[in-house]
């Protein structure tokens, strides 16, 4: 019995909230200040943008600039490959152990070339990175605040991970299902306790910060939605039929950029690549502001109405045409609020030619809302982050049920046509390219659990192994007083025997990580043959 107290307690309980807490603060700072640089950044860029319509000659001074940016970020993405790209799935890749990163490098890069991006007006959004940079926050807080216990800084990650998304978009509870749903795909109580408290820690923090800096809480401001009505079913049937179908035809189009990108960057410097993604954005900034920068202002102004549906189409297929563009050339910036903004841009054309039979004026807002939400249950391939988020940051109080029809409707679409989420397929892209002309160890072997380690007292489910680390049984220790659980679980004890496999790049690397959680001891390992 006080085995077990002393496991649950100084083993689990005491390091989960304080990690939980540490990051959940340091994170919401970091953001805070983010969001603050952000949105001046960004109204930075739209002063500029003026000033380049009514002195176009500047243009002349402004390119070679550009390309001298494209320069940059090249060279920064040759010597660290995870700054570029989607903030989110370079997350997501991260908690799963299958990309490296260092902390502060990673926090330091993503600030900065995030800003650059925002400031040139690319249409990438600053929820990704926040994501990314309370992740490297976690990792940092984890080292240290312990050097010695290594195995929490996955768990200290996905609490900063968690963190991220909650400061970045108002949605404490989504944040929290980010690491349930997408980041790791279980549940477990120290999943639940490390994200909870994070989460929890960081709103506070972002609460108090808010009183002082000029800063927003939440994404969306409230919004005014009718109660639909049994008879209305047939509006999430409809709007979740329709987005799944765009999501299924959106992830086609960025595998097929993918490969057109592939292709082209084989041929010449993917600098030349992000200066046309710049110079295009310039171009179709001075164009109309709608075609650039992170969307949120085009959402708002959908809520409030919008242009024609030819002009809301052409919005729609320039928009989705850049932000592949940049998102497959590694552009840093995330894909959550452009993914949103062309949903909604969907939705909205939707909602026009809904309304041609139906002209009820207040059918338009509940179509935008309920298109975001089908658009993250399937682009994003989260219906229970996506109802949530619904709930939270677009006030849908009196239409869960009808949320919940979209999201899963839309999510059935998807998984009809056998498409893989945008993470998914960003993540897979960026292990291929960390790992290309690499061939894998495969090894089983047996290791003991020692005592005092990170290991006793939990279950196998509760920790985060290394990568493609496998547990095929566990032989417990003869004097062990074993007890399963309502669950079938049993928790491991000092002197159980764990037979494993593992698939490795790094071998060294995936032994310092089972080290820091069964700890450190000679292990015979045996080379399985692959074929």
């Amino acid at each position: 019995m006080k085995n077990h107290f002393r496991n649950c307690f100084v083993n689990l309980l005491i390091p989960s909230f304080v990690f939980g807490a540490v990051t959940g603060i340091a994170t919401a700072i970091l953001i805070c200040l983010y969001k603050l640089c952000a949105s001046f950044v960004i109204d930075l860029s739209k002063k500029g943008y003026e000033a380049l319509k009514v002195a176009p000659l500047w243009l002349i001074l402004v390119f070679p600039i550009l390309f001298l940016v494209a320069l940059l970020f090249v060279h920064v993405y040759r010597k660290h490959p995870n700054l570029g790209g989607g903030g989110i799935p370079t997350s997501i890749g991260i908690l799963r152990g299958i990309l490296p990163i260092h902390s502060w490098k990673n926090i330091i890069g993503v600030f900065m070339m995030s800003m650059t991006t925002f400031l040139i007006g690319v249409p990438l959004g600053n929820e990704g990175p926040s994501v990314q940079m309370g992740t490297a926050m976690g990792k940092g807080c984890a080292r240290f605040y312990s050097k010695k216990h290594w195995a929490w800084e996955r768990y200290s990650m996905t609490g900063g991970a968690c963190a991220g998304f909650s400061v970045a978009t108002g949605a404490p509870i989504s944040g929290i299902l980010f690491a349930i749903e997408e980041a790791h795909q279980r549940i477990s109580p120290m999943l639940l306790m490390v994200s909870a408290t994070s989460v929890m820690f960081a709103e506070f923090t972002a609460e108090l910060l808010s009183k002082i800096l000029p800063i927003h809480t939440t994404i969306f401001p409230k919004l005014q939605l009718m109660a639909l009505t049994p008879a209305d079913i047939w509006i999430p049937l409809v709007v979740g039929t329709l987005v799944g179908l765009f999501a299924v035809m959106f992830l086609k189009c960025y595998k097929a950029m993918r490969k057109l990108t592939n292709r082209i960057t084989k041929k010449i410097s993917n600098t030349y690549v992000i200066f046309f993604v710049f110079v295009i954005t310039v171009l179709l900034g001075l164009c109309s502001s709608s075609f650039i920068s992170t969307g949120h202002d085009l959402i708002l102004s959908l809520f409030d109405g919008g242009e024609a549906i030819h002009i809301l189409l052409l919005i729609l297929v320039v928009r989705g045409a850049v932000t592949l563009l940049a998102n497959t050339s590694n552009i840093t910036g995330g894909l959550f609020l452009p993914i949103l903004a062309l949903g909604t841009l969907f939705s909205a054309i939707l909602g026009r030619v809904i309304m041609l039979f139906e002209p009820q004026e207040s059918y338009g807002v509940i179509i935008l809302v309920l298109g975001i939400t089908a658009c993250i249950s399937a682009m994003m391939k989260m219906p229970l982050t996506a109802i949530v988020f619904a709930v939270e940051a677009l006030s849908c109080y009196e239409n869960v049920l009808y949320v919940i029809i979209v999201a899963i409707v839309a999510y059935v679409i998807t998984e009809f046509f056998g498409v893989k989420s945008i993470n998914d397929k960003v993540i897979e892209y960026r292990a291929e390219r960390l790992h290309e002309g690499e061939d894998p160890t495969v090894i089983e072997a047996f290791v003991t659990v020692c005592e005092d380690t990170f290991a006793v007292g939990k279950q196998i489910r509760d920790i985060f192994w290394p990568s493609n680390l496998f547990v095929l049984s566990v032989k417990y220790a003869s004097n062990a007083h074993v007890e399963v659980d309502e669950h079938g679980g049993k928790e491991i004890r000092a002197g159980d025997v764990l037979h494993i496999r593992y698939s490795t790049y790094d071998h060294e690397r995936m032994l310092e990580e089972l080290y820091a959680i069964v700890g450190e001891q000679d292990i015979k390992e045996i080379e399985v043959d692959k074929a």
